[in-house]
């Protein structure tokens, strides 16, 4: 499901969307000092997978170089104002995806799901608030001929 056609895209949500990009260009280019300007110095982080699979938190914090395992993006969609999502797919074995928060420009939230399908859905409103139902907003695309059978998570936003 492509979210492009659920919601149209702002300039906050483009210059998000950018600014994830800048983010994996400066990690492939081993660019530290871009990285660092782009992340908030308090960033949060989650994760969902195999311990040993925390790859990008990993290169985040130093701990491994970027070249150990390689993030190529083959999706990155923007989801409201202060949201990225980026997918990818590293070899037969490794799906994997990134979901980014910003505020003001900076990434301050980041959680990292390995080996796990995603889908991201709109919360409905408080219960004293007019009702409006939920719908899907972004959902992991399953690659043809990946034939593992991953967990399912439901991201509410």
């Amino acid at each position: 499901m492509a979210t492009d056609d659920l919601k149209p895209t702002t300039p906050a949500s483009d210059k998000n969307k950018a600014t994830v990009e800048a983010l994996y260009s400066a990690l492939a280019l081993g660019d530290s000092d871009m990285v660092a300007k782009l992340l908030a110095s308090d960033l949060e982080w989650w994760f969902h997978g195999p311990p040993c699979c925390q790859h990008m938190m990993r290169v985040l914090t130093g701990e491994s170089d970027y070249s150990e395992f390689t993030f190529h993006p083959r999706s990155i969609t923007a989801i409201g104002d202060d949201c990225v999502i980026a997918e990818g797919w590293e070899g037969a074995q490794s799906y994997w995806v990134h979901a980014w928060t910003l505020k003001n420009g900076l990434i301050t939230q980041f959680r990292e799901y390995f080996n796990t399908w995603l889908t991201v859905r709109e919360v409905s409103s408080p219960r004293w608030e007019v009702r409006r139902a939920s719908h899907t907003l972004w959902q992991s695309r399953k690659r043809e001929l990946f034939d593992l059978s991953l967990p399912g998570l439901l991201l509410a936003i």
